[in-house]
């Protein structure tokens, strides 16, 4: 006999749906649906019309969401075929829009008084910054203090070289899209912000989380949310300790 609780286990799925619709449009119209069905994970609209879907809840609503699609929402009449397949449950915590720009990020490492990595967002033009002393993770289960720092000027972002009080160097870098139902900067005004690196060593959905305090030395943690790019037990800045500019580690620059 089934039992009754097996039911009601969450399942997942990464649904492909090739749309031929470029229109942020039906990303909304998908959006508002999974929501209606309780559902979590994401959608994202890509330039050519095709549109990503992750879908995590009760089977029930998944398959739903499928039907809806296969359907054809009424923005996408006439949309192509629809893929999907199981994936891991993430444990998304909403469901939210990706795929919306928010500009770049850069991970400096930086020898000063203590060693640690300085993760900087670019938000309204500036670069909001974070001292994260023992660096970042892909390891969903490892939490990082990161304790909020002054603005940088973007100008900053390639800096790499011997400074008076020891080095820096561009750890990693990249694009950053804003995730979750709060718009930047709002969610950061929040204090709870969702968004997806692009960078050369950090990829996927991370989140911070204020913890104490607000404006410069606020404490929030740094986590890796559980998508496909995580790494569950490894160590990012052990295994990769070069400079993604010039390949060089933070000591070959302070002993050059």
């Amino acid at each position: 006999m089934t039992n009754p609780l097996e039911r009601t286990k969450p399942v997942a799925r990464r649904i492909t749906l090739h749309a031929g619709v470029p229109d942020a449009g039906l990303r909304e119209v998908i959006l508002a649906r999974a929501r209606a069905l309780g559902l979590l994970g994401w959608v994202r609209a890509e330039a050519d019309g095709t549109v990503l879907i992750h879908a995590e809840g009760e089977p029930g609503a998944v398959d739903g969401l499928l039907a809806f699609l296969r359907e054809g929402p009424p923005v996408a009449a006439g949309a192509g075929r629809v893929e999907e397949r199981t994936t891991a449950v993430e444990g998304h915590e909403q469901f939210a829009v990706r795929g919306v720009p928010a500009g770049v990020f850069v991970v400096q490492e930086h020898a000063a008084t203590a060693r640690h990595f300085d993760l900087r967002l670019e938000v309204g033009g500036a670069m909001r910054s974070w001292a994260v002393p023992k660096g970042p993770s892909l390891d969903p289960t490892v939490r990082r203090l990161a304790v909020e720092v002054e603005e940088h000027d973007m100008g900053h972002n390639a800096f790499e070289g011997r400074t008076a009080g020891g080095g820096v160097l561009v750890w990693d870098r990249g694009a950053y899209e804003q995730g979750g139902r709060v718009p930047w900067p709002e969610a950061l005004d929040r204090g709870h912000a969702v968004f997806v690196l692009h960078g050369e060593k950090l990829q996927g959905g991370f989140v911070l989380q204020r913890t104490r305090g607000t404006g410069v030395k606020a404490q929030w943690l740094l986590l890796k949310r559980r998508d496909d790019r995580a790494r569950p037990g490894s160590d990012v800045v052990r295994d990769h300790p070069r400079s993604v500019v010039s390949g060089v580690t933070l000591d070959e620059l302070l002993s050059g």
